[in-house]
């Protein structure tokens, strides 16, 4: 194993991988995961990835309805750089042997999904993520100079001199292991199991995020959580996603009564923005005390279960029919448009620290993600890391449009001085701080959370220091705690982020990326 590799990445996903790939040439690569090498977000993803290579489509045309997705809160630049270098990047894709699906004539069939407006997401059946990933984990397995330790659990990064030299983990063995590296990329994904709703993975728990911000870096926009509005709603039934790409082929939501609504609610129906449709499903259930469903009984069958091959699978295993049965769906906890902050390198606010995808926070997604933009968004931003993890450490400017900002702070009762459980903590984010948000929901939330932050640093730092589950715990409550802090202090509503007692968009005061510094916690 490489103790003293040139360059450190945490995370095996889209973003992880493709840096690694970069950087082979280069030097020795060591990757750390947290379990199989195999299982990430990316993995998960099912629609497809978004890039404009239609005779119909355009860089400027994707990077138009990415910004009106964002509601006013994309980075403009992050955005150019995502729709135009994404075109050279999936066509690599291409020839490195992705099994994209194609047309009758041979073309790359393109699919169409919520607030896009042409039909531009290349997709392999419904498991695109799983297909790039295998790509990916091909071109690694060759590489001689990459290695991959599996199931370590990373406890911290190791800060010197103010930059981040290496990190410090437990093999699978449990042997505690220091790993010094010129550069060290968080590829670590999302966060979406601080809910307790939520389509992503176990592994999905926000440990990048705590990672740096313990370590003192900034994070910015934890308060935008995307949450998708088609997952499998079956009681014992895991959440699982009903891609979008369903509706962007004429699936229609309906309520109790077999009734289409979305079009009361926006005139993009269906294909309306998600964060639109997850709440507008949440109205119209409690309107009518009913559920939602998702229909495809007017579609061709034969079509639909050779499109969706995995979703129509999993409906079989709950005794449905994908074809011809209404599909119970409701919204969960998907994707973070937050997390570290970064430039459109990768650099974050500490020398020597990098991070990609999900975990980062490029501004790339503004208030709310356009659909199927985050496999891009990895693959794009994974490989421009490289770049700046070659060149002498340094950290990323505060640009004019980021302010700092002191997270607003629920009162800490001293009888509530105790660690809340995983499911305590997901319950909590749930109710509070999920879909619709209120002051006196987030205060409470905040001030369990903090007391539970407190508490569970207490206990870790008395633990055995390769006690797994205390780390994970940690850095769950951590995220949570992050999140709710940057709910309660932005008051307004935008994109994702919807605040019952603030309904309406303010751009006089809340048009910025507002972040918060890390609190360089020693354990």
């Amino acid at each position: 194993m490489y103790l003293s590799p040139d360059f450190v990445v945490i995370g095996s996903g889209i973003a992880g991988l493709r840096a690694a790939i970069a950087l082979a040439p280069i030097g020795r690569v060591l990757i750390l995961t947290k379990a199989e090498p195999t299982e990430s977000n990316t993995g998960y993803a099912q629609g497809g990835i978004a890039v404009a290579l239609g005779d119909d489509d355009s860089s400027d045309l994707h990077a138009s309805d990415t910004i009106k997705a964002g509601d006013g809160l994309c980075d403009e630049a992050a955005v150019r750089v995502l729709v135009e270098d994404g075109v050279k990047y999936v066509q690599e894709l291409v020839e490195w042997g992705t099994r994209f699906d194609r047309d009758a004539d041979g073309r790359l069939a393109r699919g169409r999904e919520a607030a896009h407006s042409v039909r531009r997401v290349l997709h392999a059946g419904d498991a695109t993520g799983r297909e790039i990933a295998r790509v990916l984990w091909r071109r690694v397995s060759a590489l001689n100079s990459v290695e991959t330790a599996n199931h370590a659990l990373v406890t911290g990064l190791l800060v010197e001199g103010g930059r981040v030299v290496g990190v410090r983990f437990y093999d699978q063995l449990g042997f505690p292991r220091d790993a010094r590296a010129r550069a060290t990329l968080l590829a670590t994904g999302g966060a979406g199991r601080v809910f307790r709703e939520t389509t992503n993975p176990p592994v999905a728990t926000g440990d990048g995020v705590a990672l740096a911000f313990h370590a003192g870096a900034r994070v910015a926009d934890l308060e935008f959580v995307q949450f998708h509005p088609t997952a499998l709603a079956v009681p014992g039934a895991p959440r699982f996603l009903i891609s979008e790409a369903l509706r962007g082929d004429g699936a229609r939501l309906i309520n109790g009564r077999g009734r289409p609504f979305m079009d009361r609610y926006h005139p993009a129906g269906d294909l309306a923005p998600r964060d639109v449709v997850a709440r507008s499903i949440v109205r119209e259930m409690d309107m009518t005390g009913g559920s939602a469903f998702l229909s495809m009984s007017h579609l061709d069958a034969d079509y639909i279960v050779h499109r969706f091959p995995t979703i129509a699978d999993m409906c079989r295993q709950v005794g449905l029919d994908l074809a011809r049965d209404p599909i119970p769906v409701g919204p969960a906890a998907h994707y973070i448009m937050g997390g570290v902050d970064t430039d459109l390198w990768g650099r974050t606010s500490i020398p020597g620290l990098l991070a990609a995808g999900e975990v980062a926070c490029t501004g790339v997604h503004g208030a709310n993600r356009l659909a199927s933009n985050s496999l891009l968004e990895g693959l794009v931003f994974g490989a421009r890391a490289t770049v700046a993890m070659q060149q002498s450490p340094a950290a990323a400017a505060i640009g004019p449009e980021r302010r700092e900002a002191t997270a607003a702070r629920g009162h800490v009762s001293s009888d509530n001085q105790r660690p809340l459980s995983t499911p305590e903590v997901r319950d909590l984010m749930w109710k509070s701080v999920g879909l619709f948000r209120t002051r006196d929901g987030l205060q409470t939330a905040v001030s369990k959370l903090e007391a539970s932050y407190t508490a569970h640093r207490d206990a870790l730092a008395s633990a055995p220091a390769d006690d797994a589950d205390a780390w994970k715990q940690f850095n769950l409550v951590t995220v949570a705690r992050l999140i709710a802090r940057a709910a309660l202090r932005r008051e307004e509503s935008r994109g994702a982020h919807y605040r019952d007692d603030f309904p309406k968009r303010d751009d006089i005061h809340w048009k910025a990326h507002v972040i918060d510094k890390g609190d360089d916690t020693t354990l």
